[in-house]
């Protein structure tokens, strides 16, 4: 952050230099001057510039630089430019370091408390009592001091210790590479983005990161501007800078009125040229950057103090606010910094099963804790009638530290210190994995979320379809041609219109340009319809390129730009008469309204009375609609000399038009669409097309990619009897009557940018369905950005699309092709059920090792797994196996089966029916070990044993044959649908085969060479043997826990529900907000604050039922919620560091800018 200070400092003194040699680097204009000439606008603007420097091209000269030519491409010019002004890069906020972020990790409760009983315990150890009274104490400590022993005291507390440092490493170390990896994905998107200039008269595409002051760059529609301009020359040219200025209307801009263009500010309509004024840090979006840099540490330090009020204060401040403005304005405020959707479907999930397993943990543990305390109390001083002399005091506290440790171990075998790596592993791995599935992830959650997709709105144009337009059929001169007409078969006057009119009216920077390599096709560059036309000119032998140098862009005198609400595009230019022509071309249905002449075979017009028009829509368009063309209508109108037409009136301007032709584009299927389209709906999910194409073109496009199968019954809409159905008299949308209108729609065509959000926001808070329903949409225009933004993912093309496009979005598709959506559905769904496994595989040890500790510690006054060994079990084996069952890669199989939904719960009936069939064979195993055990190998019993008494052999063979149970399981954890055949595909993992392997190494050096810190002593080959032999068992009987039909089992509770029916009824808060899962709000509340990052989830599966049965706590939140949600703080979800909860630090995400905390 200070080096963003710094930097902006460096650019201030330049200047100063500059001043005293006149004019540094032989540019006429310093870097000062510019900057504060960026800061003017509108009319103060334009004087400046007639002040300083006469106009626009005299600014020009001053910068070097040419108006139509641009910059001479020569590095060290552009070298010198970025040295005197600056690069177009904003320096990032410094990432956290490494021991940031230890330090963070240490925060975390479970492990703040077993620093202070590993310490305590360390403590004690060192502390010899008097030895002649110890008698006086009674038994407690008989025959625990051989030789040597009392010193080793020491161990388990370093043991302890160092198992910390473990975790906290780890959990940094990922922690950090997170951080990289996230960091390395901007900076390819960042990379990804070009931008148009012109250099020695040539358009080129360079990254945004090398525009310099002084390049002259073509702006248009759809553009987000890179860096500060002043506009040479516009068409139309609208802009929305509600990203700087937060006024939502679109700004005209002009080089006579407004020729100030800002860097950040999106570019609605229109086109034009600007020249390069400002960049990087100087440019107004880089100046509120450095300012934000600044800030950014003086508000953290603020945030602290705030955050350290009482939460009630706040409350009870909040509804004091006026009514109407203070929530307008904080609803304004949260529109603004809320960035994505509600938290997706399986944090909300993670997060309730989160909260139901810790405090089955904490109770679990509490439990253990008073049962021993008070069986240690009422043996010694009840049942021995001891009293409690001063002197014992030290051994007594030795004992209890004991107890305290073994019940801390219980809690941290209650928390599943891997569901954070695994869901972090598992995201990352797939978001790696999904990049060569031409899949771009910005932010991670959407690869979950796309897995429980259920319908997909996708765009026609470019993902459906190739988006490589040709003109297939025409209709000139009262003749309808099914192919290309030869030039000759047309009258001159009829072709010389033509070419013109395509020509001229079409953005100068479309063209169709050679093919790279011989026989592959032309390249097109630009909009797709209109080097449709431009090919079609080119088909008819005549060249637009000639046309256009004979009337260069700043030579149109008027340009009304397509948009979405005109659809169409129409260009004036002066004739040699002194009067006017207008060329207008658009969608044939609203074009042929305007017409009231048409050329006949002669050239000559005619008259075209709307008798004739319905004709040519029945005999002409609908026929090629019905083919699967685009039709567009190519008109012209003159205007006499002398009477200059009012061009702001622009419905005035474009009618009276006479019709030049008609002519039908074809843009083929993508060959793959099809089958595509086919997995989508075997895998339960509805794709529908949503199109500004007309009906009929949009029907037979849907008929030939199968989203419309013969037979069915659906509806094939247009945007306006769309809205008729929707709206109620008032004109207001009304949810029933669009619940009636969305689960039959296939094809909604003629839409408008509206219509399409109108539709995915109606989709998704429709509660008609049993579920809820997830939705994706593709988009590629401008207009796309409310939609992507509204929708669960939001896919943007990578090539066709525009900047805003993509800024709105989830996913980039780098190959703008449908079938990489199918590609995301499997990663996604590949994610959840890769958690599944691993809580499947994470929670059978979990149940197992919390009854041993807790039986074990009530019985015999001892866990027969020593906290060591249990965080042995729980680090390495959570972490590892995290990352053995997390990186599964995804079969077809996944698209067999239908979403999940939003309320399916994470374990369900098969999982909980494995997690405790296996862990009745693990209890039964060890309880039989633990009490006759001794019997069976015949050894010495290690149970009763004094507090410092070496390892026993009796409870090494317990610790090795659950590792090894542990271990087997975790193939069984591989399938979790109750499928038979368990090494399926095992050896395409090869991570898998490793960590299993690798996991079975170091456990033999642990028991044979682990001795006191691990608390085992050395086996021989026999009990190896033994121990292998119960750990196989656990295959055999996961086959007979598979044959047990589990819909036999009734009793079976499922686990982790997604929000229940009744929590969504306040979700539905403000448009907008988050929503803010009531699990969160109680863990917010503090109460349960052992959850780092993605905080550690517990469990102790028999408790938690009992939890879901009480409906108390849901009741409680609810009652709450209302206030909560008025005071609810927006966290950045946009990243993948804390996808599952903010409890515990928000701050350590990447997304969250001021690092505040949250109270």
């Amino acid at each position: 952050m200070g080096d963003m200070a710094n930097s902006s400092i460096e650019f201030h003194l330049k200047p100063q230099q500059q001043r005293e040699a006149p004019h540094a680097g032989g540019f006429g204009c310093t870097l000062a001057e510019l900057r504060t000439l960026m800061e003017l606008r509108g009319a103060e603007a334009l004087q400046k510039i007639q002040e300083a420097y006469g106009d626009i091209s005299g600014l020009c000269r001053r910068l070097k630089t040419s108006p139509t030519e641009g910059l001479a491409d020569n590095t060290n010019d552009l070298e010198k430019r970025r040295q005197i002004y600056g690069q177009n890069f904003i320096p990032p906020k410094q990432p956290k370091t490494f021991l940031q972020l230890v330090w963070e990790a240490l925060q975390d409760v479970t492990l703040i408390i077993l620093e202070v009983a590993a310490i305590v315990s360390l403590g004690l150890s060192f502390y010899a009592p008097p030895g002649e009274e110890s008698e006086a104490c009674g038994n407690v400590s008989g025959g625990a001091e051989d030789e040597g022993e009392a010193e080793a005291g020491w161990i388990e507390g370093a043991a302890i210790l160092l198992s910390v440092i473990c975790v906290v490493l780890v959990t940094a170390f990922n922690d950090w590479s997170k951080e990289k990896q996230f960091r390395g994905l901007q900076s390819r998107i960042e990379q990804e983005q070009k931008f148009t200039v012109i250099r020695n008269g040539q358009l080129l595409q360079v990254p945004v990161a090398a525009l310099v002051v002084g390049d002259i760059a073509q702006v248009k529609y759809g553009d987000l501007l890179p860096a500060d301009g002043v506009l040479i020359q516009g068409n139309d040219l609208k802009i929305d800078e509600s990203s700087l200025t937060g006024e939502s209307d679109h700004v005209r801009k002009s080089a006579d009125k407004d020729p100030m263009l800002l860097s950040g500010t999106h570019v609605m309509e229109g086109s034009g040229r600007m020249v390069v004024t400002a960049v990087g840090v100087n440019s107004q979006t880089g100046i509120i950057f450095t300012l934000l840099g600044a800030g950014g540490e003086e508000e953290e330090r603020k945030d602290k103090k705030a955050k350290k009020q009482d939460g009630a204060v706040a409350m009870e401040m909040q509804p004091l606010k006026s009514a109407e403005g203070g929530e307008m304005e904080e609803r304004e405020r949260r529109k603004a910094s809320v960035p994505k959707k509600e938290k997706s479907v399986l944090q909300g999930k993670l997060t309730k099963l989160a909260v139901q397993i810790g405090k089955a943990g904490l109770v679990m543990s509490a439990i253990t804790v008073i049962i021993l305390v008070l069986y240690f109390v009422i043996e010694t001083f009840v049942a021995d009638g001891r009293a409690w002399l001063a002197e014992c005091t030290p051994v007594y506290v030795q004992y209890f530290v004991k107890f305290f440790i073994i019940g801390v171990t219980v809690l941290v075998v209650a928390v599943p210190e891997g569901l954070p790596l695994a869901v972090t592993i598992s995201l990352a791995y797939s978001v790696k994995k999904m990049m060569k599935d031409n899949n771009l992830v910005r932010h991670l959650d959407a690869c979950e979320t796309m897995g429980n997709a259920t319908a997909i709105c996708s765009d026609k144009t470019g993902t459906l379809t190739t988006n490589r337009m040709t003109v297939v059929q025409s209709y000139l001169g009262d003749t309808h041609y099914k192919e290309i007409p030869a030039p000759s078969a047309l009258t001159p006057k009829i072709l010389d219109l033509l070419v013109h009119a395509i020509s001229i009216n079409s953005a100068y920077t479309t063209k169709i340009l050679p093919p790279e390599k011989e026989g592959a096709l032309p390249r097109q560059v630009g909009n797709k319809t209109e080097c449709a036309l431009l090919g079609f000119v080119l088909d008819l032998k005549r060249d637009f390129q000639p046309v256009r140098q004979q009337l260069p862009e700043d030579k149109l005198h008027k340009v009304y730009t397509f948009n979405s609400v005109r659809k169409s595009m129409s260009t004036a230019i002066r004739t040699p008469d002194g009067g006017f022509r207008l060329f207008s071309k658009g969608a044939s249905e609203i074009l042929l309204k305007k017409c009231t002449n048409i050329l006949n075979s002669n050239g000559e017009l005619r008259g075209f009375r709307p008798r004739d028009r319905d004709d040519m829509v029945k005999k002409i368009i609908e026929p090629m609609a019905c083919d699967g063309l685009r039709t567009i209508c190519i008109a012209y109108r003159d205007f006499p000399a002398g009477q200059e037409p009012d061009w702001d009136n622009e419905n005035e301007v474009v009618g009276d038009l006479t019709c030049i032709a008609v002519v039908g584009i074809e843009d083929p299927v993508r060959p793959e669409v099809p089958e595509a389209i086919r997995k989508c709906q075997r895998a339960g999910i509805t794709v529908r097309m949503v199109t500004g194409d007309n009906i009929n073109t949009a029907r037979a496009i849907a008929a030939k990619c199968g989203i419309l199968q013969p037979g069915e019954d659906f509806l094939c809409l247009e945007g306006r009897e769309f809205n008729r159905r929707i709206r109620n008299e008032k004109g207001e949308i009304e949810q029933e009557r669009l619940d009636k209108v969305w689960p039959k729609l296939r094809v909604l065509a003629r839409s408008s940018p509206t219509d399409k959000h109108t539709l995915v926001k109606g989709i998704i808070d429709s509660t008609t369905g049993e579920q809820r329903q997830v939705v994706a949409v593709t988009g590629d225009g401008t207009n796309d950005g409310p939609a992507l933004k509204k929708a669960d993912v939001g896919f943007a093309m990578g090539i066709a699309g525009t900047d805003v496009a993509k800024e709105a979005s989830d996913i980039i598709l780098t190959d703008d092709n449908f079938t990489s959506i199918v590609k995301a559905v499997m990663w996604g769904r590949n994610v959840y059920d890769s958690i599944s496994k691993f809580l499947q595989f994470q929670l059978t040890v979990n149940v197992v090792a919390v009854i041993v500790a807790f039986t074990g510690a009530c019985i015999t006054q001892d866990s027969p797994l020593k906290a060591v060994q249990m965080l042995w079990v729980n680090l390495i084996m959570d972490t590892f196996a995290s990352l053995a069952l997390a990186t599964e890669p995804p079969t077809e199989s996944l698209l067999l089966r239908k979403p999940y939904g939003r309320d399916k719960p994470l374990i369900s009936r098969t999982m909980m029916k494995n997690i405790l069939g296996h862990a009745v064979y693990q209890l039964t195993v060890i309880f039989t070990l633990l009490f006759v055990g001794e019997l069976f190998f015949d050894i010495d019993s290690g149970r009763n044993a004094p507090l410092h008494s070496p390892p026993s052999e009796h409870y090494t063979i317990i610790f090795n044959t659950f590792v090894m149970m542990q271990l087997f399981n975790e193939i069984n954890a591989r399938k979790i649908h109750g499928e038979r055949n368990v090494f399926d595909g095992i050896f395409g993992n090869p991570i898998f085969c490793t960590i299993v392997l690798g996991t079975f190494g170091i456990q033999i050096v642990i028991v044979q060479f682990g001795g006191k810190p691990f608390s085992c002593s050395p086996l021989s080959t026999e009990q190896w043997l033994w121990c292998l032999f119960v750990g196989v068992g656990e295959l055999v009987w996961g086959q007979v826990i598979a044959t047990i039909p589990t819909s036999q089992l009734k009793c079976l509770k499922e686990a982790g529900h997604g929000p229940g029916k009744d929590d969504m009824a306040d979700e539905e808060l403000a448009e907008g907000e988050e929503e803010i899962d009531h699990a969160e709000r109680e863990l917010r509340r503090g109460q349960v604050l052992w959850f780092r990052g993605l905080n550690r989830i517990q469990t102790q599966m028999e408790v938690v039922s009992t939890f879901k049965r009480s409906g108390s706590f849901q009741g409680a939140v609810r009652r709450r919620s209302s206030v909560l949600s008025q005071l609810h703080d927006v966290t950045n979800l946009s990243t993948p560091t804390h996808l599952i909860l903010s409890a515990a630090h928000p701050a350590s995400a990447a997304g969250n800018p001021g690092g505040e905390s949250i109270p």
